[in-house]
């Protein structure tokens, strides 16, 4: 992802590369960010240093780890930058602690930075809304076999908002995957599968199953360049707010 988000950059007006930064350790600490994403020399070092990598920045892109993200909300709120959150996997007292630090700082937070995918969010909303009841939902999410969370935040994301449409609590009616035998699928359960698979950018399937009908909305990411010019888009919209906690469907003007 840093270098895809790297190379649409150098293809994006009014916003340029400031540093790019790796662990300790890591084989493309030193190289040239250019010519890691494969569009020549920046003159741009690889940094380890994410004190230091901050400081040129006004506002950080984080595709990484929670824990690594974690290091980057420090950095970010010790010198009151903005940042762009496009991890993944955050737990519960995480998330708080991210909120805690938006009072002071500017920050997108968003399980799927792409357009597509955040249209989706609000269409699948509308859905459950006007389907209701009547309906069993189910959610399938396939990606690559390398990705370490399961299931996905956008999976997580959606079952969340059908949920919330439905005045259901997730906890309650979260169904991740099945096996064995039943009596039946429940009323008011919210089904959410995960498939790992080669190389599977990423595939977002909600089902609203009636009877005598299904519906069915899909969205598929040929490229992480979805994901990339979406992230961008977020931090060219966010050096222009106040300190606080946004998401994709901020940015995209849905909300």
């Amino acid at each position: 992802m840093g270098r895809t988000i790297i190379a649409c950059i150098e293809q994006s007006a009014g916003v340029a590369v400031c540093c790019g930064t790796e662990a300790p350790g890591n084989s493309c600490v030193g190289s040239d960010v250019g010519e890691l994403a494969g569009i020549g020399s920046k003159g741009i070092a690889v940094l380890d240093d994410l004190a230091q990598a901050v400081t040129s920045c006004d506002v950080i892109i984080d595709f990484s780890l929670p824990q690594s993200s974690m290091n980057t909300l420090q950095q970010v709120t010790a010198q009151n930058k903005a940042v762009v959150f496009g991890t993944t996997g955050f737990s519960d007292a995480e998330k708080r602690e991210i909120q805690q630090a938006a009072q002071s700082i500017r920050c997108v937070l968003a399980p799927n930075m792409s357009i597509g995918v955040n249209v989706l969010f609000k269409v699948v909303r509308d859905a459950a809304l006007a389907l209701g009841d009547a309906y069993d939902v189910e959610i399938i999410e396939a990606h690559h076999k390398f990705k370490k969370d399961a299931p996905s935040g956008t999976a997580v994301r959606i079952s969340e908002i059908v949920a919330e449409a439905l005045g259901r609590d997730l906890k309650e009616v979260g169904v991740y995957g099945r096996h064995g035998f039943s009596e039946g699928r429940g009323a008011k359960e919210i089904g959410i599968h995960t498939v790992r698979a080669g190389d599977i950018v990423g595939e977002h399937r909600v089902l609203f199953g009636g009877m005598g009908e299904t519906f069915e909305i899909l969205h598929k990411a040929q490229s992480r360049e979805t994901f990339a010019r979406g992230a961008i888009r977020a931090a060219q919209w966010l050096v222009e707010q106040q300190p606080g906690l946004y998401d994709m469907q901020d940015v995209l003007g849905l909300k």
